[in-house]
């Protein structure tokens, strides 16, 4: 019966460990953020239909993210005083803040290598849209057949939005862009806790009960 007891443990400790990582698969994109204050916002509209302001700073980054909730935000300088300090204001245009982050060297697909990090002032017609924007300063942009942006200044060569096969091929969250914790997440470690001590009391009932 001990013995029984812990081959179910040992199972069930295997059963969580595959899922925690079966769901560890992400996409490989340039996401589009909005920059509120001192924080990224995860933008809600493409770049081809959002319409930014005079004044507004909007970010793109490069990585492998799991979902909109993970994905890595832009890094460096998100201030639009000093990214616009070179472009002066002219009447009858509209100035954005762009910060382009192609990410890091785990982000990339397989022998490429992501360009530095910049920042760019776009000054555009007032209807300009982001995609617009973007396109005035950071060309050549690559488009899939569903709008969807797969290139930043021709980078990546190829690939567009494409499954890879775990997320920790990259740092989906900005907490994460100076860690190097590859270890099991939180809920892994406190499933196998928990089913660690059901199996404990399993087997110190079947004791018991031989016992008795």
């Amino acid at each position: 019966m001990i013995r029984r007891a812990a081959l179910l443990l040992l199972a069930s400790l295997l059963l969580i460990a595959g899922a925690g990582q079966a769901q560890a698969a992400g996409y490989r994109y340039w996401s589009f953020w909005d920059r509120e204050g001192d924080r990224w916002v995860y933008a809600t509209q493409g770049p081809s239909m959002a319409r930014p302001s005079d004044g507004d700073v909007q970010g793109f980054r490069f990585a492998v993210s799991e979902d909109s909730s993970e994905a890595a935000r832009p890094r460096g300088t998100a201030d639009f005083e000093t990214i616009c300090a070179k472009t002066p204001a002219q009447d009858g245009k509209k100035r954005v803040a762009l910060v382009i982050d192609p990410g890091t060297k785990t982000d990339a697909p397989q022998g490429e290598t992501p360009p530095p990090a910049r920042t760019a002032c776009a000054r555009v017609s007032p209807d300009a849209t982001t995609a617009e924007a973007l396109a005035s300063v950071a060309k050549p942009l690559r488009y899939d057949t569903n709008a969807l942006l797969c290139a930043i200044s021709g980078y990546p060569e190829k690939g567009c939005g494409e499954q890879v096969a775990s997320s920790r091929e990259s740092t989906p969250a900005a907490k994460k862009d100076t860690s190097d914790d590859d270890g099991p997440s939180l809920g892994l470690l406190a499933g196998i806790a928990v089913v660690t001590a059901l199996g404990a009391a399993a087997i110190w009932q079947v004791r018991r009960r031989d016992q008795a």
